[in-house]
């Protein structure tokens, strides 16, 4: 069993067992990047398997003006992202997490709110294992990539390949580095 399998298990094992819900405060350093970079279409993962909880940052954004929001959408082994609202259905993927119901595509995010199960001080992040966002960012290197975790997800140093992709900051309950 590889290392990445390993640390997965282990990491969403942590994350199940220490799981807590965020209060809006949380996301205060995200809005104020989303502000200073003047970002106006974002992307943003929906909740899933004790992930940190994205609804409260929907809510917020919802009640900004200016701001187009959007979920990734598995297709055919590539990620895009469709419109979506906290008032839009959603459907279950073939890999058992939401997508829009509807594709609407959206506009080219400038800003990915990106889900991992671990990351390093070196901002390396440890995903699902399918690389899609690793995919996408590797293609689409201007978009701003902002991890949200909980501390402690933090591992020493997160084995990388040439495909894994750097994110630019991670937010945790403790800041955004």
């Amino acid at each position: 069993m590889s290392s990445k399998v390993i640390l997965r298990k282990k990491f969403s094992s942590i994350r199940k067992n220490r799981y807590f819900e965020v209060k809006e405060s949380f996301f205060s350093p995200l809005i104020k990047v989303i502000k200073k970079k003047n970002i106006k279409n974002i992307a943003i993962y929906y909740p899933s398997n004790y992930e940190v909880s994205t609804i409260k940052l929907f809510k917020i954004l919802n009640n900004i003006k200016g701001f187009s929001t959007s979920l990734p959408a598995l297709s055919n082994g590539t990620m895009k992202f469709a419109r979506w609202s906290l008032i839009d259905p959603l459907k279950v993927n073939d890999f058992g997490f939401l997508d829009p119901l509807s594709i609407k595509i959206a506009p080219y995010p400038n800003l990915i709110i990106v889900p991992l199960l671990a990351y390093d001080k070196f901002k390396n992040r440890l995903g699902y294992g399918k690389g899609y966002y690793d995919k996408f960012l590797g293609k689409n290197k201007n978009i701003l990539t902002i991890g949200l975790a909980f501390s402690f997800q933090k591992y020493n140093k997160i084995k990388t390949s040439k495909f894994d992709v750097k994110l630019d900051y991670i937010l945790t309950e403790k800041g955004i580095f």
